[in-house]
């Protein structure tokens, strides 16, 4: 009697199944090594876009990008023509996915402000991210309203 190596697999049979059953094995784990591979490189991804907060600089380079009022710098409201409207003005965004999304739904919330103030631009005075549990953050705002020429 010949050894049969599926026998200790349990599957009685000839070489010729054997040969079929080792590339079914090597196809799923090269399958499975590729899935998990795409999981990893998705649950990165996921991971690195769910950051809580930005730095000082990445919020004065990105929220003007996002509100449609005039953006003005506190160095360039000595040189500007404008009439301030309302000081101090404070707003709580709602929560995002992401801190871009906080940041992007706080810019509505100032375009809301200034519109409402009547004014075409804001200067932003301070902002600060908010530990509301231990996953979430909320961006809070303080600006100043403007009217310029």
């Amino acid at each position: 009697m010949k050894y049969n190596p599926l026998y200790a697999t349990g599957i009685k049979s000839d070489l010729k199944t054997y040969k079929k059953y080792l590339i079914f094995v090597l196809v799923k784990s090269i399958y499975m090594n590729k899935l998990f591979k795409i999981n990893l490189i998705g649950v990165i991804l996921f991971l690195t876009s769910c950051s809580t907060s930005m730095s000082p600089m990445q919020v004065n380079n990105v929220l003007p990008t996002l509100t449609k009022s005039k953006y003005i710098s506190q160095s360039e409201i000595e040189t500007s023509k404008c009439k301030y409207l309302t000081k101090s003005r404070s707003y709580v965004a709602p929560i995002g996915i992401s801190a871009k999304d906080d940041l992007r739904n706080g810019a509505q919330g100032i375009d809301e402000w200034v519109t409402l103030d009547g004014g075409n631009a804001y200067i932003l005075k301070n902002f600060k991210w908010v530990y509301v549990s231990n996953d979430a953050t909320q961006l809070h705002l303080e600006f100043d309203t403007l009217l310029c020429e």
